[in-house]
């Protein structure tokens, strides 16, 4: 592997950290911002939606500028921008400064993680091996590193603003300084047949591509609302239903997010020796286990370790529908993936909302029936994934079963 293809990974992962940084940095500032500008729970709740609606427009707007410019322009500038903007919610005293704010700032990270994503799908391919996951998982890395960060910052007592003006800076010369490593534009490897036909492909083609991606998104939306309702209601569900003490309930957050970021350290390997299809269909199968689990369990220990579960089952799910997405017409990458990943960003967001409307007529650990339902339906319709090396291991293993079935006669 060349020297230049390893340092346009090392500046991918580089740039994950970056965009996880930045968001958490937000993240927990969100109690003292929300303090100071005077705001109530469902107020911020509100706030939160448009900073998800800016987030949504600007992947739609960097998925089709990084096609028409590059990854390579693109994925710097919107690091700048994001890295700017994180100033801009530290700043406001009043709820509608805090909204228009939000907005930018989600509209700017929204731009970072498409066009990084669709980088990511060039790296991918020039490796020729499965890399996408891990990048996913220096994402949660930078999150921890966010908030490490924003505690020792409290600690000193600096304001929001002053603590997020700070860590922007610092993504400012990183997304700079890391810019030189990124690939100039997709990796120049030959086509596989696949893609000669798909550039080549008639309109009826084309159209069932399209149709794939929506599929994509779609078990996007469904993987993430999943993950967003783990994000938002894990602690509560130990608090609230189980009787757990705050400091106990945390934890179960905490398990959610360990297993994810170690199943997408793990995920690639698996990936490249079973295939994406398999960690998709297996991994929402998993996930479907661990909720179940959370729901029926009456024992404090076991809905841990049901939480443990569904992190670790839905860790390899999002990676390998946004690396489908991008392979699947290397011309359009970036729209591609932001059709997907705007979608599931939507799931992100409605997770917590959806559960929430449920507990008005049920107990909260049995809203989690929709949650088993939708990991089901991911795994039943994991086939989406399904490649030509899939088809050949699958008929690898049926002529050695058969082997082995005339031998033992």
């Amino acid at each position: 592997m060349n020297a230049p293809l390893r340092a346009a990974r090392v500046a991918t992962f580089v740039y994950f950290s970056l965009c996880g940084t930045l968001m958490g940095t937000w993240v927990v500032n969100i109690p003292a911002i929300e303090e100071r500008v005077g705001i109530s729970h469902a107020t911020l709740g509100g706030l939160l939606v448009l900073l998800g609606l800016g987030a949504f427009v600007g992947m739609q707007v960097a998925g089709r500028l990084t096609d028409s410019l590059g990854a390579r322009v693109v994925v710097p500038a919107t690091g700048v921008l994001c890295s700017a903007a994180l100033v801009l919610p530290g700043l406001p005293r009043d709820p509608w400064t805090l909204a228009g704010a939000l907005m930018v700032f989600g509209f700017c990270n929204g731009c970072l993680d498409v066009s990084m994503n669709a980088h990511a799908v060039h790296v991918e391919k020039a490796y020729g091996r499965p890399v996408m996951s891990a990048f996913h998982a220096t994402f949660s890395v930078g999150g921890v590193l966010a908030a490490l960060v924003g505690a020792a910052t409290a600690s000193a007592g600096l304001s929001p603003a002053v603590g997020m003006a700070a860590m922007g800076a610092l993504g400012i010369a990183i997304a700079l300084v890391s810019a030189r490593a990124l690939l100039p534009a997709a990796p120049t490897v030959a086509d596989t047949d696949a893609e000669r036909e798909a550039k080549q492909a008639p309109a009826a083609k084309r159209s069932r591509t399209s149709g794939r991606i929506w599929t994509l998104a779609a078990l996007a939306l469904m993987v993430m609302l999943c993950e967003g309702a783990a994000n938002d209601w894990s602690a509560l569900h130990l608090k609230d239903v189980l009787g757990a003490p705050a400091s106990t309930a945390a934890f179960a957050y905490g398990t959610f997010a360990a297993t994810m970021t170690i199943g997408r350290l793990l995920a690639d390997r698996l990936v490249a020796r079973f295939g994406s299809m398999a960690i998709l269909r297996y991994g929402a199968a998993t996930a479907a286990v661990g909720i179940a689990i959370v729901t029926v369990s009456p024992w404090m220990w076991a809905a841990f370790a049901g939480w443990a579960l569904f992190g670790l089952g839905l860790s390899g799910c999002v990676p390998q529908l946004f690396s489908a997405a991008g392979h699947a017409d290397p011309a359009a990458a970036g729209a591609n993936v932001s059709r997907v990943a705007g979608l599931g960003y939507v799931g992100m967001l409605a997770g917590p909302a959806v559960i929430g409307w449920l507990t008005h007529f049920t107990a909260l650990n049995h809203t989690f029936v929709l949650l088993i339902l939708l990991c089901a339906i991911t795994a039943v319709a994991a086939g989406v994934l399904r490649t030509d090396s899939d088809r050949t291991r699958r008929t690898r293993r049926t002529r050695r079963t058969r082997e082995l079935a005339h031998g033992s006669h």
